[in-house]
């Protein structure tokens, strides 16, 4: 069995029970050292078997689970934040489908709603916007044209941007042609984490 959990975006103690709990009867363990906190091995029984996934590609992760599924072991696939936002899952679980390997998927908190918690503020707010949007700019994976920064700020919704604080200015420029300028945002970065940064201010002068 392979179960893919969300480690939380940071803080250890924001991992879930259920999530926890399974990781401490894990026999072997996959997880992003430079994302996911070494604090989570702690919950780990002794003799796990660990492997940084920072160093291996697709084909080598898979085969790990695949071998240690055949002898009978449980594999944690230990993720950053919520496996379902950015978290490559799928190709993933369509290796093990083809292999006819079991797995559950398990979720954790988001880097977004830890972000909106260590500044206290709200992502919906009455006659204000009902609507959160998450999205990034593009990189790497590319992001289609109607999915643009600019098209989705003139939405007016709350927006959750992820992966881009590198293009911090690229950013501003295009949610400036949605929004306006007088509107509150925020950057927060390595949300929970001991070395968080937050920056609060508007679309003018951020």
């Amino acid at each position: 069995m392979v179960y893919f959990i969300g480690a939380g975006p940071g803080d250890v103690d924001l991992i879930t029970v259920k999530g926890r709990d399974i990781l401490s009867i894990a026999d072997v363990v996959i997880y992003a050292g430079s994302l996911v906190s070494k604090e989570h091995i702690t919950f780990c029984k002794e003799g796990v078997e660990i492997h940084n996934s920072a160093t291996m590609n697709l084909e080598q992760v898979i085969k790990v689970m695949e071998d240690r599924d055949a002898e009978g072991k449980v594999t944690v696939r230990l993720h950053t934040g919520d496996p379902a936002i950015y978290g490559a899952i799928k190709e993933q679980m369509d290796e093990l489908q083809k292999r006819n390997i079991q797995y559950k998927v398990i979720p954790g908190v988001s880097s977004f709603t830890a972000a909106a918690a260590s500044i206290q503020k709200e992502f919906t707010l009455p006659n204000v916007t009902q609507t959160v949007i998450l999205t990034r700019v593009e990189g790497r994976t590319p992001v289609p044209e109607s999915e643009s920064l600019e098209k989705l700020a003139a939405i007016g919704a709350s927006m959750a941007i992820f992966l881009s604080i590198n293009m911090i200015d690229k950013v501003v420029e295009k949610l400036r042609k949605g929004y306006g300028r007088n509107v509150p945002v925020a950057v927060v970065e390595r949300a929970t984490w001991e070395d968080e940064r937050s920056i609060i201010g508007t679309l003018d002068d951020i």
